[in-house]
């Protein structure tokens, strides 16, 4: 235990630690992109995907021309899902405003709507969806279906489909009624952004961990510095923990920040141990660190290491859970996602996060990411000694 207390206080290690550091403060881009694309990535991508629809364009074909029809319309528009563009004479006019942009969503009210509601029939009104972007068209569709269970409650309270109801099923009374009563649990107001920032935290610590240690070890080869590394009394393992030390120290620095954005901005509660979420932050940026030295132990330059990292960061983005629920994934592809080191911290920053979960339950996770974190550490430190020798 002391020979490895001394190995890692060494004076050579440390006058490599404080050449890095230096290193690191005289390079301002490498500074900027610690702080400069983080904060973007976490206010961009937590407003910018929002699954919540508002503010749709709505036009409205009224054949009925009646205090029902009006009342229908009335009750779309003023819900937040849409808003009242134009009205139509016909259906051929709003089917090419649909066509052609000018609106999302059409809502055709036939001519005998009023007189089907007073009479105790149903009345069908025909809603037109621009089901280009399908994600759209189905949160729309359930909008409308919202909005139209209000407007039957109203009738309910007017007595109009009380009727409805007398004629349709007379023996209504004899039978019971199931009601639906929804409980949304840790996060009762339904903010989606706390789903996708969390699942952010972990693609930075990832892929900027990857990107930041794959440049700095490739500017290293072409800058020669490594050459005389070599050249130096200080052995193998004193140079990589000198060389993966500022990096790991500074994302850690930037995943703090991105907490901060977190709590600040999109006012993500933390009903866990705050602890906890750092040491998943630690695991995930010590693997991006291994997979960015692995990069660079293969690229000769920083164009061919920005290229590799195209076709590894891609797929751990997408198989990550982070920004789509793995539910939403094939269900051929949702077991590759455990094999994904940002599955399990997104898993881990949710949990203790939103729901406020312990060691206890979430300690599968974190042995996941530990293995993952070993296995990549250990092979980039193999490389980067092949490539030192």
């Amino acid at each position: 235990m002391l020979v490895f207390l001394r190995s890692i206080f060494s004076p050579r290690l440390l006058a490599l630690l404080k050449k890095e550091f230096g290193q690191i403060r005289r390079d301002r881009r490498l500074a900027m992109s610690m702080i400069v694309p983080p904060t973007l990535q976490v206010l961009l991508f937590g407003y910018a995907l929002n699954s919540t629809v508002s503010n749709l364009r709505l036009g409205v074909l009224d054949e009925s021309h009646t205090p029902e029809s009006r009342e229908l319309v009335a009750t779309l528009s003023e819900s937040r899902s849409f808003k009242l563009s134009n009205t139509y004479l016909s259906l051929s006019t709003l089917s090419a405003a649909i066509s052609k942009g000018d609106v999302q969503a059409g809502a055709v009210i036939p001519y005998d709507f009023a007189r089907s509601l007073q009479r105790g029939h149903t009345a069908e009104v025909q809603f037109l969806l621009n089901a280009m972007d399908a994600n759209t068209a189905t949160i729309a569709q359930a909008y409308a279906e919202g909005v139209l269970a209000a407007y039957n409650t109203g009738l309910v309270r007017s007595g109009v489909h009380a009727q409805f109801s007398r004629i349709a099923a007379p023996d209504i009374s004899r039978h019971g009624q199931v009601q639906l009563q929804p409980a949304f649990l840790y996060n009762p107001g339904l903010v989606s952004s706390w789903f996708t920032v969390t699942g952010i935290f972990g693609l930075l610590c990832i892929l900027n961990g990857s990107l930041v240690a794959s440049a700095t070890m490739v500017k290293e080869r072409e800058r020669g510095t490594l050459e005389q590394l070599l050249m130096s009394p200080a052995g193998t393992a004193e140079i990589i923990i000198a060389k993966m030390t500022p990096l790991f120290l500074l994302l850690c620095l930037m995943a703090l920040f991105a907490t901060l954005l977190m709590r600040t901005v999109f006012h993500v509660p933390f009903r866990g141990s705050i602890l906890l979420v750092f040491a998943g932050a630690a695991l995930c940026v010590l693997s991006g660190i291994g997979i960015g030295t692995v990069i660079a132990s293969f690229t000769r330059t920083t164009e061919q290491a920005q290229l590799t990292s195209f076709f590894v960061n891609p797929p751990l983005s997408s198989l990550s859970g982070a920004l789509t629920p793995v539910e939403a994934m094939p269900y051929w592809m949702q077991p590759f996602t455990r094999f994904n080191p940002i599955y399990h911290f997104g898993v881990i920053a949710r949990a203790v996060m939103l729901k406020g979960s312990g060691f206890d339950t979430l300690w599968p996770n974190f042995l996941a990411l530990a293995l993952f974190t070993v296995v990549l550490v250990t092979l980039s430190v193999w490389r980067f000694r092949k490539q030192l020798g």
